[in-house]
């Protein structure tokens, strides 16, 4: 037999790292001397604006990228998707020239003229010279993220709808775990890449590089790809192997699942396993995103260590390494399913096991600062990291148990529209709750100032997931595939 499924997963592990450098260019280069923060005056409130508006916009478009998907194919799709988010990528480079022209009028001057327009301005003494270029400078990068978040929308569908394809029901959860392992692959690549190249080369060719990676995907894409039944890559006995779940369902579910209609858009919200699936991803997305863009600021307000420095590498690397243990994750609903459960069953067991895992971030903050090390705070950041890991990829390997191919992406787009909402809610929150915290010194769960609001943030994460588990129970409590009529 032959295994081409395992390479068309590849490619999907690729695109997800590839779309997690991207995402993570600017979380690395917005701290430290030489960061966009100080060239463009920026507070936290303003990086929590950003973060939290493509989050939102990342939401938005997942609700219309998933329907595309399914409309356009996941190969052309797909294609389109990558073009998309690497050219949005690359613009964020000319976000400085854009605003050293729209400030002071100096438009040609390139990346290092723009940074000597830009300070020569704030030096100059000009009323409110640091509120315009912080202000110009935060809408152009806005508009950079949402192209970007245009792009990277469509990833998930995609990918999700591919390993529908390619994969029969009890491999998807490990194919998933594989290729979304990209995520923590990709920001365990980025503090060894993204810094290097701001630092010798200026932040903006790290956008600049990271973003053509995508390009060179592309054209892998266009070679490698076709639907198992059309690979000549794919033989007879693959292909079986692929198919096989159509022997085990009934001939009602069965027809449903075959048929290349979609569900319409308005009637996927008739179905309790749609809103399951929106609730899962609500919860819990936004605790993902909240690590992966506030990570290097935490380590450089509470500990002093830039995302360039030695140690700020070092410390990023092994949080997402640990995150990489997320691919076991993958593996244990298949222990389950291969001892009698359903693949439904199985998931949900496997997630409430991982739902217990966050709880951990409770003690992150308290042992950061008993013991004045940031290396508590980060393993036990990195453990929460692999715990959502593998609860995304079987959370999205629900979508492939109950409904037919036809809407998986569809359904994907839903669910990751409502992970963006959570995100945009607690980005966006939790960069106004450290300048508030910062300003008034809060004081709250034995903390002050920062750290307080850091606290509150992190007690929100511990507990979000085994929240989201209840209530996704409480609406599917047992495996029911959706029939079309």
């Amino acid at each position: 037999m032959t295994n081409y499924r395992w390479v068309i997963c590849g490619m999907l592990f690729l695109a997800t790292t590839v779309n997690y450098m991207d995402r993570q260019v600017l979380s690395l280069t917005y701290p430290g001397e030489g960061g966009i923060q100080n060239e463009f005056n920026w507070t936290d409130e303003n990086y929590g604006t950003i973060t939290g508006i493509f989050s939102l916009a990342y939401a938005i478009c997942n609700l219309f990228a998933g329907r595309f998907i399914d409309w356009m194919g996941t190969k052309k799709g797909y294609l389109w998707a990558i073009f998309i988010w690497s050219t949005g990528a690359i613009l964020h480079a000319f976000c400085g020239i854009a605003t050293s022209g729209i400030v002071t009028g100096n438009w040609l001057e390139g990346f290092e003229g723009a940074k000597e327009c830009l300070r020569a301005f704030k030096d100059s003494g000009a009323a409110d010279a640091g509120l315009a270029i912080s202000t110009v400078s935060m809408w152009l990068f806005l508009g950079c993220r949402c192209i970007l978040a245009l792009g990277e929308a469509g990833n998930f569908p995609a990918a999700i709808k591919v390993t529908a394809e390619y994969f029969p029901k009890k491999d998807r959860a490990f194919a998933t775990a594989i290729f979304n392992s990209g995520a923590s692959v990709g920001a365990l690549v980025a503090p060894f890449t993204i810094p290097v190249l701001a630092k010798y080369f200026g932040w903006e060719m790290a956008f600049i590089v990271i973003g053509a990676l995508g390009y060179v995907w592309m054209g892998f894409w266009l070679w490698l790809y076709k639907k198992p039944k059309d690979s000549e890559k794919v033989n007879e006995a693959e292909l079986l192997y692929i198919q096989q779940d159509a022997e085990n369902e009934s001939e009602e579910v069965k027809a449903s699942q075959d048929d290349e209609k979609p569900i319409s858009f308005w009637k996927c919200f008739t179905f309790r396993q749609t809103w399951s699936f929106i609730v899962g991803k609500f919860m819990t997305d936004g605790v993902w995103w909240f690590f992966l863009f506030w990570t290097p600021a935490y380590l450089k307000s509470q500990f002093g260590i830039n995302p360039s420095d030695p140690l700020g590498i070092a410390l990023i690397f092994v949080l997402y390494l640990i995150t990489m243990l997320s691919i076991l994750g993958g593996k244990l609903p298949t222990y389950f399913i291969n001892r009698g459960m359903n693949p439904y069953a199985g998931r949900m067991k496997a997630m409430l096991i991982f739902a217990f895992f966050p709880l951990a971030g409770l003690f992150a903050q308290p042992l950061g600062g008993i013991f004045n090390t940031p290396w508590f705070p980060v393993i036990l950041i990195g453990i929460i990291g692999a715990a959502h890991q593998s609860w995304s990829a079987n959370i999205f390997s629900t979508i492939g148990d109950m409904f037919p191919t036809s809407t998986i992406s569809t359904i994907t787009g839903i669910g990751t529209m409502a992970g963006g909402i959570g995100s945009y809610l607690i980005n966006t929150g939790s960069g106004k709750l450290f300048t508030y915290a910062e300003e008034t010194n809060l004081h709250a769960l034995g903390f002050e100032g920062k750290p307080a609001g850091y606290m509150i943030v992190f007690c929100i994460c511990a507990v979000a997931y085994l929240i989201g588990w209840v209530i996704m129970k409480s609406l599917v409590p047992k495996y029911k595939p959706v029939i079309v009529d």
